[in-house]
């Protein structure tokens, strides 16, 4: 039988989780349907995210396969902790030699990943290619644009991200897929419904709250930007449910008991029950880029507390707004968002974000290129 083709993935953080396991679903299901064409994946995880809550969880509910390697690397500064991930990397891709790395999204572990793999004369396969903010003071937008610029295939969710490729002059392996995170949500939001007791136990009714997530390094390392955007979650007119990444804790430090009773700060919560929240909430505030789309497909207005957004087809649309981290603009901004009547179900999802097979679309593209 013919050998399969082998695939090392890097993951490191939460939204890759999620992404990853649409794909590794894919790759099972085309081993299936393909059996002399088979996928062999190996899943490495840098141990970027590291907390039960930010990790594990993930991989007991998403059913994603045990990661083969278990970097450990967890925190620090960015060139530390990516030169200690390109260098574990780089060791662990000389024992295996796959003949793809694919990389998601826009973290350290993927810029670690990618650029282990071509000093090795690995191709590279970024999931998620294409994005971009323009804010070149945003480590992810450095991770995003070399990744791009160092992968052969780029497989992205949106016309924009494929116009973004073309303009830096990248068209060669280039594959408009979708999102996998939309498939993700299909399958994961029927789940969620049975399994999560999220909104029980917080004694909370649809509707009644605002969902915020705040974990940016621009406003979580800049203390009078987190300032400004908690002092406007404590003026809001419903209370705020802000499950908050330990490095945010962590910054705060002694100020978190400060924060407005307005504000109920609860701990990072597992991907089943962040998306119940998300789907009960009546409005939600993130600077997560992920979080901005499951707002748009749980039509549930979004405010994003950036400058910008690589998502513009979603503020094009009135879908999201984005608002920075002015006190004033934000409250301003959910004020409007409260009052719009532009928000209607998400009827266009499938035009922006694909048709819900975008994972299985990447396993066969690997699998037609090949080795």
């Amino acid at each position: 039988m013919k050998k399969a083709l082998g695939i090392v993935s890097i993951i490191g953080a939460r939204p890759q989780f999620i992404k990853a396991a649409a794909v590794s679903q894919a790759i099972i299901k085309h081993n299936k349907n393909s059996p002399n064409c088979k996928i062999a994946e190996k899943i490495v995880h840098t141990g970027q995210h590291y907390d039960e809550n930010m990790s594990q969880i993930f991989f007991d509910e998403l059913h994603i396969p045990r990661p083969a390697v278990n970097l450990e690397v967890g925190s620090g500064p960015h060139g530390r902790q990516t030169g200690v991930m390109l260098d574990r990397i780089e060791n662990l891709l000389l024992k295996e030699m796959p003949d793809w790395v694919v990389v998601y999204g826009d973290t350290n572990s993927t810029l670690a990943g990618a650029l282990a793999a071509v000093k090795l004369h690995v191709r590279v396969a970024h999931v998620e290619a294409g994005l971009r903010s323009l804010n070149r003071r945003m480590p992810e937008e450095t991770n995003r644009v070399v990744a791009d610029h160092l992968s052969t295939l780029l497989f992205c969710p949106t016309d924009t991200a494929t116009r973004n490729l073309a303009k830096e002059g990248i068209t060669a392996g280039v594959h408009q897929v979708g999102d996998v995170m939309y498939d993700s949500i299909l399958f994961n939001a029927k789940l969620s419904e049975r399994s999560s007791t999220i909104m029980q136990q917080l004694t909370l009714t649809k509707k009644s709250f605002y969902l915020a997530t705040v974990h940016r390094a621009e406003n979580t390392n800049n203390l009078e930007r987190l300032g400004r955007i908690l002092s406007a979650f404590g003026q809001m007119d419903r209370p705020v449910i802000l499950p908050m990444h330990p490095r945010t804790r962590n910054i705060l430090g002694d100020r978190l008991a400060k924060i407005s009773v307005n504000v109920r700060v609860i701990e990072p919560v597992s991907y089943l029950d962040m998306l119940m929240l998300e789907k009960n909430a009546r409005l939600i505030l993130t600077d997560s880029g992920g979080v901005q789309k499951e707002a748009y497909w749980f039509s549930v207005p979004c405010v994003t507390l950036r400058d910008e957004t690589e998502w513009v087809e979603l503020v094009e649309a009135g879908w999201n707004r984005v608002a920075g981290a002015d006190s004033s603009k934000i409250l301003a901004t959910v004020a409007e968002a409260e009052k719009s009547t532009v928000m209607k179900p998400a009827d266009n999802a499938v035009q922006l974000y694909g048709d819900g097979h975008s994972a299985e679309k990447i396993a066969a593209i690997l699998s037609q290129v090949g080795r």
